[in-house]
């Protein structure tokens, strides 16, 4: 992984900044890597964020993705690959300041306007979904898919489907299965659909006018969602007390939708499924997002150390092979020890973030 303190120059131009009237524009520009993350991104990003908080110039941040595809398909894991077999501590680095951010994000005292379009998964939801006006449109493919490469959601991820209705946050993580627009709006990922044709006029115009006029011109109503007609069988085979008991709640369901996620389930890191349902009812309690970031962290950090993660990102992304050897294999071999490590505090390199208060009202 890069050392985010010698950024390239073409590292440096892979996040475009821009102001234009009262806005402020953040462009994610790896369209070629679907906008991935990189470290030199994340502290850009930051930086920018901190400085326009204190311009008074600066009345609303837009945040967006270049190309056709997508705002941010996630970190770059590919270098979390390679540093995981290296067993060096950049990533563990990347980590730190990218949950710094997406507190950040949160807490911003301006409007920061998210525009959801195409594919918005991991690090992608956590630019966007902490933000306080989210924009979907019908092109939006919003996911957290970490259980499939033997990590877990992260980027205050277990955070935002904990607060999901019933147990629909649960099934998301879980499974990683991607939602579209009215299924991010019903999981309180997003705030407002626009369609896509409409979001570069959108831009244009909240450089001159206020927030919610500009909403009142472009929001409508969303195609149909999936989700919502799936409550009874997702809310009583998720609220199960094991990952085991989910998965048999799921097969003998007698619904072919919940029979496929209890197939997808299995195809997924067996650890990576136990800690992300211990990290989500731990969410639960643990109160605000930096609480859960913290949380997350160690979660992360532990993962380096997790065969799955490297085999995951091996099979999924480096091979491509689609068929990763997970260890242990089977749900019941991963024990309550296995899960537990996973939470260890890591004392003198614990993140720490100091926000607890309510986020600050935004004036639009």
């Amino acid at each position: 992984m890069t050392n985010p303190s010698h950024a390239t120059p073409a590292e440096h131009d892979h996040v475009l900044l821009r102001t234009d009237g009262h806005a402020a524009y953040i462009t994610l520009n790896r369209p070629t890597a679907l906008n991935a993350l990189s470290h030199p991104m994340v502290l850009r990003i930051e930086k920018a964020l901190s400085a326009w908080s204190l311009d008074p110039a600066v009345e609303l941040v837009v945040i967006e993705g270049a190309g056709e595809r997508g705002l941010c398909a996630g970190g770059d894991i590919r270098a979390i690959h390679d540093d995981a077999k290296a067993g060096g501590d950049a990533s563990e680095g990347f980590w730190r300041d990218e949950y710094r951010l997406n507190a950040l994000i949160a807490r911003y005292p301006k409007p920061y306007v998210a525009l959801m379009d195409g594919i918005v998964m991991g690090g992608g939801v956590g630019v966007s979904a902490h933000g306080s006006v989210r924009i979907v449109t019908e092109r939006s493919c919003v996911a957290m898919p970490e259980t499939g490469i033997g990590f877990v959601p992260d980027v205050g991820g277990t955070y935002l489907l904990a607060l999901a209705p019933g147990e629909l946050g649960t099934h998301l993580a879980l499974t990683g299965a991607p939602v579209g627009a009215a299924d991010a709006l019903l999981c309180g990922l997003a705030d407002h659909f626009v369609p896509a044709a409409a979001l570069p006029a959108l831009a244009r115009d909240l450089a001159a006018d206020p927030v919610h006029t500009v909403l009142e011109r472009y929001v409508q109503q969303p195609p149909a969602g999936a989700l919502g007609s799936a409550r009874a069988w997702i809310d009583h085979c998720y609220a199960a007390d094991t990952a085991e008991e989910i998965v048999a709640r799921l097969s003998a369901s007698g619904v072919p939708a919940a029979e496929d996620a209890a197939d997808t389930l299995l195809s997924k890191s067996p650890t990576a499924l136990k800690v992300t349902l211990a990290a989500l009812r731990r969410a639960r309690r643990l109160g605000p997002l930096e609480r859960v970031l913290e949380q997350e962290y160690r979660v992360s950090c532990a993962a380096l150390s997790s065969p799955d993660l490297v085999e995951g990102i091996r099979a999924q992304v480096i091979d491509k092979d689609r068929d990763p050897h997970w260890s242990p294999a089977a749900l019941a071999d991963v024990t309550a020890a296995d899960v537990d490590r996973f939470f260890a505090p890591l004392d003198a390199h614990e993140l720490r973030l100091g926000a607890t208060a309510p986020s600050q009202e935004v004036v639009w």
